[in-house]
């Protein structure tokens, strides 16, 4: 995965979008375009989508606290990346819109899900104590695959731009 210095300065910014997008949406519970991004970034760059991805993720340790809420962070948006890097690339144009939605939904309706493991791991807890913390977010994890279906309508908008910007 060699990367010249035009993708350097493309994937750092990328990555710092990610990161300024998130603080200034942080008024809003659980609403935000980081599954947005990781979704679009993973379109037009494949495997080299994890740089920007993991700048962003290196830059929320950075401002916010490398803390044990971080540590999950470190694969919960590559799973995203993962699973978009599945979803064929030569899907009808008119599908792919709300194939980009319904995956970015389905991100933010497990994010509790996937959050889950690590939290247990890390604070000794059962499987009972664990589904219990899953279903304790729940109404949060609602509001985030909601957000981020709505959100998810930026996803192809924003692979034109980037695929625009690259020429």
């Amino acid at each position: 995965m060699k990367i010249n210095v035009h993708e350097i300065a493309i994937f750092g910014m990328l990555g710092a979008l990610m990161y300024a997008s998130k603080v200034l949406m942080e008024l809003l519970p659980n609403i935000h375009l980081i599954g947005v991004f990781v979704i679009a970034i993973t379109v037009v760059y494949g495997r080299k989508a994890l740089y920007p991805i993991y700048t962003y993720v290196f830059l929320t340790g950075m401002f916010t606290g490398f803390a044990t809420w971080w540590i999950p962070y470190l694969y919960i948006w590559t799973i995203l990346w993962a699973v978009t890097m599945l979803v064929p690339k030569n899907m009808p144009k008119k599908i792919r819109p709300i194939v980009y939605m319904c995956l970015c939904a389905s991100h933010g309706f497990l994010f509790g899900v996937l959050y889950a493991p690590a939290q247990a791991l890390l604070f000794g807890m059962s499987f009972d104590a664990m589904i219990a913390w899953i279903i304790a977010g729940l109404p949060f994890d609602i509001i985030h695959g909601v957000s981020n279906f709505f959100c998810g309508m930026l996803i192809c908008p924003i692979i034109a731009v980037l695929k625009q910007a690259g020429r």
